[in-house]
């Protein structure tokens, strides 16, 4: 078949459904697999485009538990998969399941050909769009923003700006999952920036930082005389935050009882202040963050699975520093010129060997460990230029994920290491080409194969 067409796995253990299904889409380019190991073969081999996947797949036919294996597995390899999953009439539990999975729609049995057809186009479609929008906004070398003031120049954290993007001007509460330091709360706000609230209040608050007696009345208020030293009526974060945002950090540490106090408020947008009996209705948007496994929590009882669905409406996983080739070199010198400005001091920018010190480094401790390394080189530095002595980094510490097929491997390689030496020379392209040990014209072929942009 053509090159050219699109490719579309179907996944389904029928051989007469899979025969109508393969000569329904003569513009596509159709993979067939059977299982659940056929399945995940022919991904890693094809990468297709779109999939269609029975959950019912053996040796579980009339269950779902190999569809859903299939599907964690798609989205874990290649998210930017478009997969629509095959139900059982009435099975609509099944379908909201994948749909919160990461599947893009759902289809009923008995299958319609001609309405399975405009689903697989229109995903077709997305996947296409969302392709172009990945290259447009890949952009690698100098200070990239997005978001606000997030700085980045990589694509990883370039789709979770455009993310939160879109659902910005939606009501829709927001959970942002990552490790402590990656900038959650950055992300919160420039949420908040790019919604219709604008112009209402960013409230912040570190559910973790607060004593649990105190944390019910930073959060909803108290009446004057409610308890020993409340001297004067006051408004609680949530009614701060009306007509704007209300940013939880670290809401997993919100002791339970208070978990129910949140979940009315959720569901009802009214709140009562500690000692009054008088309800206030509150228009406040929720955005919270934790790096707490919250669906652990709530096996242990530690967190309530009602209060979870409100709040995680909307889950962006926000990746490690580590995994953000180049912003590590990148933020490094935004800090160093931002420090050295704001303390008077004659530090210009970093040595090679401090950027090649940046690069090994795992970062465990995120953006805030890079920031504070970089204020302490600023101070400490005896020249113009940071030393990687100055910035005190031990053994590197890194931790490489399997990637999808060996071709995709080595494009994440040369990515990886174009990126790395694009802002480690500033965008410059004979630098770039130095460092790289290859040709301008051969980097410039490099660049136009991969859509980087220097």
């Amino acid at each position: 078949m053509s090159d050219s067409k699109p490719k579309l796995l179907i996944v389904e253990d029928d051989a007469g459904l899979q025969a109508q299904l393969k000569w329904a889409y003569p513009d596509f380019e159709v993979i067939i697999a059977g299982d659940q190991a056929g399945a995940i073969n022919a991904l890693r081999a094809e990468e297709p485009c779109v999939v269609t996947l029975d959950l019912g797949l053996p040796p579980d036919p009339d269950g779902t538990s190999e569809g859903f294996a299939v599907l964690d597995q798609i989205m874990a390899l290649k998210p930017d998969t478009k997969v629509i999953v095959a139900t059982g009439h009435g099975a609509r539990e099944s379908a909201l399941q994948a749909i919160a999975r990461g599947a893009y729609d759902y289809y009923q049995k008995p299958v319609d050909i001609d309405a399975l057809g405009l689903i697989v186009r229109r995903a077709l479609q997305l996947h296409r769009i969302e392709t172009e929008n990945r290259q447009l906004a890949v952009k690698v070398g100098g200070e990239n923003k997005v978001l606000g003031n997030l700085i980045t120049a990589a694509p990883e954290m370039v789709k979770v700006a455009r993310t939160i993007e879109r659902v910005a001007n939606t009501n829709v509460s927001v959970m942002l999952l990552g490790a402590s330091g990656t900038g959650k709360e950055l992300l919160a706000r420039g949420l908040h920036e790019a919604s219709d609230r604008e112009a209402g209040a960013f409230i912040a608050i570190n559910c973790a930082a607060i004593p649990e007696n105190l944390l019910e009345s930073e959060l909803f208020g108290h009446e004057k005389g409610a308890f020993t030293g409340a001297v004067k009526t006051t408004e609680g974060k949530i009614e701060q935050a009306d007509g704007g945002t209300l940013f939880l950090d670290e809401v997993g540490d919100i002791p339970l009882q208070l978990q129910v106090k949140l979940l009315r408020f959720l569901q009802e947008r009214v709140i009562e202040r500690i000692g009054s009996r008088r309800s206030i209705d509150v228009d406040t948007r929720i955005v919270c963050a934790t790096h707490q496994n919250l669906e652990q929590m709530i096996g242990d009882g530690r967190f309530r699975e009602d209060l979870y669905y409100r709040l995680a409406e909307i889950v962006v996983n926000i990746p490690g520093l580590a995994e953000r080739a180049g912003d590590a070199t990148l933020l490094a010198k935004v800090f160093v010129q931002r420090f050295a400005r704001e303390m008077n001091l004659p530090v210009k920018g970093l040595a090679p060997d401090a950027l090649a010190a940046i690069d090994a480094w795992g970062w465990p401790g995120n953006v805030r460990e890079l920031e504070n390394r970089v204020k302490r080189a600023v101070i400490m530095a005896d020249s113009k230029l940071i030393g990687a002595a100055d910035l005190d980094l031990g053994a590197p510490a890194c931790e490489t994920a399997l990637p999808l097929n060996l071709k995709s491997a080595r494009e994440q390689a040369d990515r990886k290491t174009i990126r790395h030496a694009l802002a480690r020379s500033e965008g410059n392209i004979s630098s770039t080409a130095k460092l790289l040990g290859i040709s301008r014209p051969t980097l410039y072929d490099l660049l136009k194969q991969y859509d980087l942009h220097a």
